[in-house]
């Protein structure tokens, strides 16, 4: 029996003259979508398998889907005699387009036995010349074929070794998608041992005796340039390449340990950036440990792909079309980047922003090039901050993603570059920021924002919003309940409850759902703006309204240290906002049914009078009548002409503070001091808080509920009373809030005869699923904009995450939840 290793992803021709087997061969040991067939294109150009006329045009046509598949990452296997050195050629190169390895598998039979199998297939008029001049060019090729590029030759000779060969597919050396870790990634070493006994040591790690491992058995994985500038290049490469070799860390190649490799294997190298002081260091050591490092440095890899592939580690980084491949062009990204041939002021070549292109799912961890603070970029981070250089050694907590670092104690080598924090101003925008499609980690979760919808919310932002330095949140938008199953409602309180005490709240605060439209308010002392969901001016001039709001607030501005709030509200009526929308789309329903309806029923009225049997028709008509009056009577409730009132609920943010901490008591009690203070523009928010669980306190919730729906009220907002910033038993955030809307209300979403019973059974059929998803993404990220803006934190990074809701307003959700 032979064994054959080809990696598991490949371009594997099959060489071997007409008869070899190849056919047979490949049919054994290949899914047949695997297997592309020269004789299969030809017969789709031509109809005739056996027209060498086609053949240009056919193996255009392979080679064309042998690409699509390897840049999807599928094993492609060839199946063509690939005797001749130019086919062969193009095969090679197509694998190095694609960062695959060229792997050829011979089959080598005699040649008598190749023109007996030709000779029995009818398909075949050529004669044993042929077989003879394949075999002659097979015989030249069997040298060489390691040579013109391929990375795996295996040559099976006769057709019994052909026959009992089995394949076994090998990973490459960067795929360890089995290991799930948890991972500690350390960024860039560059010969500081000692700042990283101190980071192991804050990580958990137990050093000792150039020897570390975790009691919990966590990863280390190294991002390379371990070496050079620093005061102990030897002593920082025994403890990595002891725990490499313990299995207690993964290290993947740096520019700096190639660089070393090429020096200790006497290539001529430039004696720069570090190099002769780690030259220096070494020489101090005996030369058994510089073999160890000379093999270490030979065996260390580009890049590892880690946790079924969400985690790529690369030096340099690494972008999502070279994950797991394996060839020199991926190794020269991961090593140095990507530059783009220009040189800064210091002399050093100007880096592609590769980072900010970057759209791929998995997340990218390098180093390289230092930075001041590690910060996520399109779901790519970078960990080098310049520890060598007296910043910080850091490392990155996968999956948590927690950053943890330790500072220098010295400033060991002079930075060509001065480490300093980006020139970029705090408050300036760039639209590179958020187009396109990105991926983004806010702390609370990660999202993806499609480039439509990117588009969309840059139509909005653009021509409608308020200026994006004030824009600094937009509420989410807000699930309803669970669907109820009780006679005549779609929405009820106890599945309000059910809900949250199925995510683990045992208290929640009920409140009244006003019926206007949801407004944020922000007040400072000397300004402010008021915006509504979009980030749209809610008045063409706010000026008055915020002037009696600055002079309500007035006192909480000393008692909780701030200049400014950012305020939650709901501003009343909602016809404030909303008149042409009541006048065209709900008025005129209304109106047509009141005048229609009457009218036909006094018809249907005289039929019945002469005797006529329309009773079933009758009442059709009676109960429509009472529906579109019950539908009016809803929407009336919302067309006053009521002066503008502010009902808040909840105080976001101050000056370097976030309250999003706070339970709904804390926030509620300051909404009503704000009422007290101005009771003509500020309404108060009615509410009841239940211990879930406690029988009579739902039921005397519901009953309140009740009371509002039937004297015309919306309904009520069910929220965990401990604040925003609730989690259940797995960290997963909790929806801030549920809705739980009444019936009369709900006439005016989904139409005057809703409550019917077949209408109300089609209704329950809905699915919550996309807009509870939406609630829960968008209140993340509107969590994360308020600490970024509690930090102090750019503009910029607070302004992509209020981008990223607004685009989430994008997803096609149904617009009645």
């Amino acid at each position: 029996m032979t064994e054959i290793d080809i990696p598991d992803l490949a371009l594997v021709a099959l060489v071997g003259v007409s008869g070899s087997g190849k056919s047979t061969f490949a049919r054994k040991h290949f899914k047949p979508t695997q297997v592309l067939s020269s004789d299969f294109f030809r017969g789709l150009i031509a109809d005739d398998e056996n027209d060498q006329s086609a053949s240009a045009e056919a193996f255009e046509a392979l080679h064309y889907i042998a690409g699509k598949r390897l840049a999807a990452g599928k094993l492609t296997v060839v199946d063509a005699t690939n005797v001749q050195q130019h086919g062969r050629t193009e095969l090679v190169k197509l694998a190095k387009e694609h960062d695959v390895l060229p792997v050829a598998i011979v089959l080598d039979v005699p040649e008598k036995l190749a023109w007996e199998r030709t000779e029995q297939r009818p398909d075949r008029d050529f004669g044993p010349q042929v077989i003879s001049r394949m075999t002659r060019e097979l015989r030249r090729s069997l040298g060489r074929l390691s040579r013109e590029g391929f990375r795996k030759v295996h040559v099976l000779r006769g057709p019994e070794e052909i026959e009992n060969t089995t394949i076994r597919y090998e990973r490459l050396f960067n795929d360890r998608r089995d290991l799930a870790g948890p991972f500690d990634i350390i960024g860039d070493v560059h010969g500081c041992r000692s700042e990283l006994d101190l980071l192991l040591a804050k990580l958990g790690y137990q050093v000792e005796h150039d020897r570390a491992r975790h009691p919990e058995g966590r990863i280390a994985v190294f991002v390379g340039d371990l070496v050079d500038r620093g005061p102990d290049s030897p002593g920082v490469l025994r403890l990595v390449m002891n725990m490499v070799a313990d299995g207690t860390a993964l290290c993947v190649a740096g520019n700096h340990e190639q660089k070393l490799g090429r020096k200790l294997n006497g290539r001529n190298v430039q004696l720069t950036h570090g190099l002769p002081e780690t030259l220096s260091q070494l020489e101090k050591t005996d030369d058994s440990f510089v073999a160890e490092v000379r093999r270490f440095i030979e065996g260390l890899i580009s890049h590892y792909v880690l946790d079924g592939g969400k985690l790529v580690v690369a030096h340099a980084g690494l972008k999502e079309a070279y994950h797991g491949r394996a060839s020199g062009r991926v190794r020269s990204f991961a090593l140095y980047g990507e530059t783009t041939g220009e040189t800064d002021e210091y002399g050093l070549p100007v880096r592609y922003p590769w980072a900010r292109d970057y759209r791929g799912q998995a997340a990218v961890v390098y180093g390289h090039t230092p930075t001041p603070v590690p910060e996520w970029i399109n779901n790519t981070i970078c960990l080098d901050t310049g520890c060598v250089f007296g910043g910080n050694l850091t490392a990155l907590r996968w999956p948590s993603r927690e950053i943890v670092a330790v500072p220098a104690a010295h400033e060991y080598y002079a930075p060509a570059r001065p480490l300093v924090a980006p020139s970029r101003p705090a408050d300036e925008l760039d639209i590179a920021d958020v187009t396109g499609r990105r991926h983004i980690d806010y702390g609370y979760g990660r999202t993806t924002i499609p480039a439509e919808n990117a588009a969309a919310a840059l139509e909005v932002m653009g021509r409608f919003a308020i200026d994006p330095g004030t824009l600094v949140w937009l509420p989410p938008t807000m699930a309803p309940c669970s669907t109820s199953t009780l006679d005549g409602y779609l929405e009820h309180p106890a599945s309000a409850f059910a809900d949250l005490r199925a995510a683990g709240v045992t208290r929640v605060v009920c409140e009244e759902k006003h019926m206007g439209s949801r407004a944020v308010v922000k007040v400072s002392r000397s300004g402010g703006a008021i915006w509504t969901r979009t980030g749209r001016p809610f008045f063409p001039d706010s000026s008055a309204l915020l002037d009696r709001v600055r002079a309500a607030a007035e006192p909480l501005f000393d008692e909780l240290g701030t200049d400014w709030l950012l305020l939650d509200t709901e501003l009343l009526p909602w016809s404030a906002k909303a008149a042409s929308l009541i006048r065209t789309r709900y008025a005129g329903v209304g109106a047509a049914g009141r005048a229609a309806l009457p009218a036909a029923l006094s018809v249907v009225s005289a039929a019945a009078a002469r005797g006529l049997d329309v009773s079933a028709l009758r009442d059709r008509l009676a109960l429509r009548s009472a529906e579109i009056d019950g539908y009016s009577a809803a929407y009336r409730t919302y067309a006053t002409d009521d002066p503008v009132t502010i009902a808040p609920f909840a105080v976001l943010a101050g000056q370097g503070v976030s309250f999003a901490d706070r339970d709904h008591g804390w926030h509620l009690a300051v909404a009503d001091r704000l009422v007290a203070a101005d009771p003509e523009l500020f309404t108060s928010t009615r509410r009841i808080v239940v211990d879930l669980g406690d029988e009579a306190a739902e039921a005397a919730a519901t009953e309140w509920w009740l009371a509002l729906t039937e004297a015309g009220g919306e309904g009520m907002v069910v929220k965990p009373y401990a604040g925003l910033k609730v989690v259940d038993d797995k960290g997963r955030l909790v929806q801030p809030g549920v809705k739980c809307r009444g019936r009369e209300y709900l006439r005016i979403i989904y139409g005057p005869e809703y409550t019917r019973p077949d209408q109300l059974a089609g209704l329950r059929r809905r699915s919550l699923g996309r807009k509870r998803n939406l609630a829960l993404r968008e209140h993340g990220l509107g969590l994360a904009a308020l600490d970024r803006l509690a930090e102090g934190a750019a503009g910029w990074r607070i302004h992509e995450l209020v981008f990223a809701v607004l685009a989430c307003e994008s997803e096609p959700v149904d617009p009645r939840l």
